[in-house]
């Protein structure tokens, strides 16, 4: 009973730290994907005040899946932080 117990916790565990990469993905590109619109609708870039907050925002998203997820991290971060 123990080790079942054992293997759905690490199972659950597991699905946790995907669910947060996966949410870590859609929310970068959802940032990136609001700068576009704004930069087409407006014909100009956004305000750099709101690129520079997306910034901060994307880092520290990032930095949570660094720490709940790290073995899928690299490709997220290198992606993120190429976006300019």
């Amino acid at each position: 009973m123990k080790m079942t117990k054992d293997i759905e916790l690490s199972e659950i565990t597991q699905l946790l730290k995907d669910l947060i990469y996966i949410n870590s993905v859609i929310s970068t590109e959802l940032i990136k994907i609001t700068e576009n619109i704004s930069a087409i609708r407006n014909q100009a870039p956004p305000p750099k005040t709101c690129i520079e907050e997306h910034s901060i925002i994307e880092k520290k998203i990032v930095e949570i899946c660094e720490k709940y997820h790290p073995d899928a991290i690299s490709t997220l971060k290198q992606h993120v932080l190429k976006h300019k």
